[in-house]
């Protein structure tokens, strides 16, 4: 029988993408109905060799994130509104609270599976559900967050750490 080296042969562990939890600072804040948009994308330029005719370069650039939209039942807690709302006091960059959020993939078992910890994240967007006398729908509110840097951890080995400067997550080692 040959050996495995330590290594899972098949069966790995999916996940269904409707057990998550969003955290802000190590707390969990809230139960969104939905997350979209958590994502990168390096920018780059391609180049042509001259009489190198069958290749090209690839210079890399900046990677760029994508603004992440969290939707949720209304409930009475303030705390996404007022972090909205500190935002648009503001009147420069220094003042605005940016916040390290954790938006975590958990399985049936209730353990976290996967950890995508947004650094230095700041709300841009938030939108009220629409109102009608003959709805019976939940009413949703819609956060839109923009963020300077990710850090993604697996089995529960991710936290949110509080922000202080640029050391924690994707700017450095934490």
């Amino acid at each position: 029988m040959p050996a495995n080296n330590g290594a899972k042969p098949y069966g790995l562990n999916y996940i269904t993408a409707n057990r998550f939890y969003v955290g802000i600072e190590s707390n969990i804040s809230a139960s969104f109905t939905e997350c979209q948009g958590l994502g990168v994308k390096v920018k780059y330029e391609t180049y042509a060799e001259g009489g190198v005719n069958d290749q090209q370069r690839i210079f890399l650039g900046q990677p760029e994130f994508s603004d992440v939209t969290l939707r949720r039942g209304m409930t009475d807690d303030l705390l996404f509104w007022n972090w909205v709302s500190q935002v648009m006091k503001t009147d420069s960059q220094k003042g605005i609270e940016r916040r390290n959020v954790n938006i975590s993939l958990f399985n049936p078992a209730g353990e976290t599976m996967q950890c995508w910890t947004l650094i230095g994240a700041v709300p841009v967007g938030w939108s009220a559900p629409t109102f009608a006398a003959d709805s019976t729908t939940v009413a949703i509110e819609e956060l839109t967050l923009i963020y300077e840097g990710i850090k993604v951890a697996k089995s529960g080995t991710a936290s949110a750490t509080v922000l202080q400067g640029r050391q924690n997550g994707y700017f450095g080692s934490s």
